[in-house]
């Protein structure tokens, strides 16, 4: 391990004792991580706490091979020790980073390409709840989704952590974007943080208000997190040469897809999963993010929208919080 500083031999780390509810998740002691050649090793300020961390609680969504048990995907603190090849002015510098596993600990193990510097004048709190969304939003809507300068764009999920994001990284790059919502309150919620619309799917026919909003002409882009019986209702209202990105299958897996719309409006319909892909594919992602996205963090113009902060052993409740619904942005784990 090349710097090296006098580091413990041990970590406390959240781990999920079977599948189930928050309360399978406790705390143990485990080995602190030795970085690997093109990895750092992070003292662990803050964790973010997103959806597939509960879904992996849940033991629906297993780590890809290679990856920690322990849940979480976004981290930041201060570069205690590097791997072999990585450079020694890592050291010391305060970073965010998107990792496949591990946040919920003390130490962890991150790629030195998917750190992102921590401007001065943002919190390492802040900081830890931008990885996981800033690189879903950007790879899914912008470069996926090819959305641009005046388009429109629905997001499903508007107060969520990605659905926050999405709004602000959509007004950052002129796009105009509707989001649904589950309750008045959220909808008013998701409007000042900068929705041009924010819907009440339980009130409303997201479908014929989007068509409406629009002057029937349809969404650009849909950020779908919904998947299900959402499919055709987001095909519904959207745009000629429109496309569709499905993120999450929180309405389930399976879609009735009417292709004569698809093939008359000249639809794209694609998705991912970030977590398995290639060191190499976040990489690159990353590197865009520097150039296009974080002189917006550094000029204090992209801020996460924060939720509620809990402590490391109080992971359960941070994600009981997360289950009950009521969130508005960011749930983060105060670490170190």
């Amino acid at each position: 391990m090349q710097g090296e500083c006098v580091l413990p031999e041990t970590m406390t780390a959240i781990v999920c004792d079977g599948a189930g509810g928050p309360e399978v998740l406790v705390p143990a002691t485990v080995p602190v991580p030795a970085p690997r050649p093109g990895q750092v090793l992070i003292k662990v300020a803050h964790a973010g706490v997103n959806r597939p961390d509960v879904m992996q609680r849940k033991g629906l969504y297993p780590p890809p091979p290679g990856a920690p048990d322990t849940p979480g995907l976004e981290i930041s603190g201060t570069v205690a020790a590097i791997g072999k090849g990585t450079s020694e002015g890592m050291l010391g510098r305060r970073v965010c980073a998107l990792v496949t596993g591990g946040g919920y600990a003390e130490y962890c193990l991150a790629e030195a390409g998917h750190c992102l510097t921590v401007p001065d004048a943002m919190s390492l709190a802040e900081a830890a709840a931008l990885p996981e969304t800033v690189f879903t939003v950007w790879h899914n809507v912008f470069e996926r989704g090819l959305a641009a300068e005046g388009d429109w764009l629905l997001v499903h999920g508007g107060t969520s952590g990605i659905g926050t994001m999405a709004i602000k990284l959509a007004r950052l790059f002129g796009v105009r974007v509707i989001v649904t919502c589950g309750s008045d309150e959220k909808c008013d919620a998701a409007r000042e943080i900068g929705a041009n619309h924010a819907l009440n799917y339980k009130t409303c026919d997201f479908s014929e208000e989007v068509l409406s909003i629009t002057g029937g002409r349809g969404v650009d882009v849909v950020l779908d997190m919904i998947s299900g019986d959402y499919v055709a209702r987001n095909i519904a209202c959207m745009a000629d040469d429109a496309r569709h990105v499905t993120i999450a299958v929180m309405g389930g897996v399976k879609a009735a897809i009417p292709m004569h719309k698809v093939m008359i409006k000249r639809l794209t319909l694609t998705g991912s999963t970030l977590r398995p892909r290639p060191a190499e594919f976040k990489t690159a992602i990353a590197d865009e993010l520097r150039e296009v996205v974080w002189p917006f963090a550094e000029s204090g113009q992209l801020r996460p929208v924060m939720d509620q902060r809990f402590a490391l052993a109080d992971a359960s409740a941070a994600h009981a919080r997360m289950d009950g619904g009521d969130h508005i942005g960011k749930i983060v784990l105060d670490v170190g």
